[in-house]
């Protein structure tokens, strides 16, 4: 099988490489890939959210699989192109991808389905006095959305008033996200550990569910700062058993899937379920359409079946063949560039990546890097730089092989979290 990734961060890195060691899987493009895919992959130089552009590399290189990374082009319909001439394709289309392109329309699934949620309201272009009064109605703490993308940076969570009424009013103006927080979705602060649920579809009322993970959103050590794409995550997550899972799956994970169906949508790809495990019981905080980065990163190196015929039974027909994952535990740390998540610096020489790579247990995902025609070397090119995967044994033996490798890594202004998974470690039988 011959299999083109779309995307060029450590998500699709991490799905590359994945593919690459699948038995069913003879070769692998990525579009437009990045330094660290071309060691596992042919890069192609593409632009994913074009359609026909797409399209175009598929049928030139006798593509059997497209897998989609990123969600921009699931939102811009690359998916209904594809699967319109007969490609298979791993990514829903784009009606489906609107559970992430616009949380307004999230949260009406979710309140028409019957799933858990926290309490809500969506206010628009020309409604910011209702919004500033609808905060005042709130109690504990506030958090603030974009209705739009805004690669991950769309949320303010705060205990700050002040602060929740600055993001409305910059929202709403346009002036932080543009037209994706022209809308916006302001709900209440939910209490409660967070689970982060990737679920394989495959267009029938029931998933897959891959091995939970936990992510860290935040800048900052001790969950300081502002929110991220992501800045490290862990599986498997130790407060998280098996009837946890099947009450989310069998609950709002159904009862998402039914409803979709009920609106004439086949959903066909990876549902990101953001959860919240709260004293009331499992209340979802999103849906995400793709792999979440990094916990990409870490669940696909705890799979230990067929990467591949996973990906392509959910695009084509039915998932038949069973997910099996290993006995060993992974945790992600992402090294960033100084000024991310606002203003990152790029154009920095990397060093390290060698002897980070040669850390038993180790791979260094790249993520927002790139080479250069007029000197060697790799340089940072985005905010999220490298995500560095240590698995073992342990969480705390992966956690420590993680940072080892992160230890020789260094370029000015190099920034990343010295606590993710601690909170697992010590919650580790």
């Amino acid at each position: 099988m011959r299999v083109l990734v779309l995307g060029g961060g450590g998500r699709e890195h991490a799905l590359a490489w994945g593919l690459a060691r699948s038995d069913s899987v003879d070769e692998v493009f990525v579009g437009p890939g990045n330094p660290g895919t071309s060691s596992v992959a042919t890069n192609i130089a593409l632009d994913a959210v074009n359609p026909e552009a797409v399209l175009q590399v598929a049928r030139e290189k006798a593509i059997d699989l497209v897998v989609i990374g990123p969600e921009a082009p699931l939102v811009a319909g690359v998916a209904d192109v594809l699967r319109s001439e007969g490609i298979a394709t791993f990514g829903p289309n784009a009606d489906g991808a609107r559970l992430e392109g616009s949380k307004a329309w999230m949260k009406e699934v979710l309140a028409s389905a019957g799933v858990p949620t926290a309490m809500h309201a969506t206010f628009g272009a020309g409604e910011e006095d209702q919004a500033l009064r609808y905060l005042e109605t709130m109690e504990g703490f506030y958090v603030v959305k974009t209705d739009g993308l805004a690669a991950g940076k769309g949320v303010v969570v705060t205990e700050s008033i002040d602060e929740a009424r600055d993001a409305v009013r910059s929202y709403l103006s346009g002036d932080a996200f543009g037209d994706a927080g022209r809308t916006l979705v302001i709900e209440e602060g939910l209490t409660g550990p967070e689970l982060s649920l990737l679920v394989l579809c495959d267009g029938s009322l029931q998933g897959v569910a891959l091995a939970p993970a936990q992510d860290f959103k935040r800048i900052g050590a001790g969950d300081t700062g502002p929110n991220t794409g992501g800045m490290g995550a862990y599986s498997p997550v130790p407060f998280v058993d098996d009837q946890i899972i099947e009450s989310v799956m069998s609950g709002s994970l159904a009862l998402t899937l039914a409803e979709l169906k009920r609106r004439d949508i086949e959903y066909r790809g990876v549902l990101y379920a953001g959860i919240m495990l709260t004293p009331q019981g499992p209340k979802m905080l999103e849906y995400n359409v793709r792999f979440g980065d990094p916990e990409c990163e870490v669940v696909v190196p705890r799979i230990a079946s067929d990467l591949g015929v996973h990906l392509y039974e959910a695009a084509t027909s039915r998932m038949t063949t069973k997910v099996e994952f290993t006995t060993d535990a992974a945790v992600t740390v992402v090294v960033a560039a100084e000024g991310y998540p606002a203003s990152p610096r790029t154009g920095d020489r990397i060093e390290g990546l060698a002897e980070a790579n040669a850390v038993e247990g180790v791979t260094v995902f790249h993520a927002g890097t790139r080479s250069s025609d007029n000197a060697e070397g790799i340089f940072t090119s985005g905010g999220r730089v490298l995500a560095v995967t240590g698995c073992g044994a342990s969480i705390k033996e992966a956690r420590s092989r993680a940072y080892q490798a992160v230890g020789y890594l260094d370029w000015p202004g190099i920034t990343f979290r010295p606590d993710i998974a601690a909170n697992a470690v010590a919650e580790e039988v």
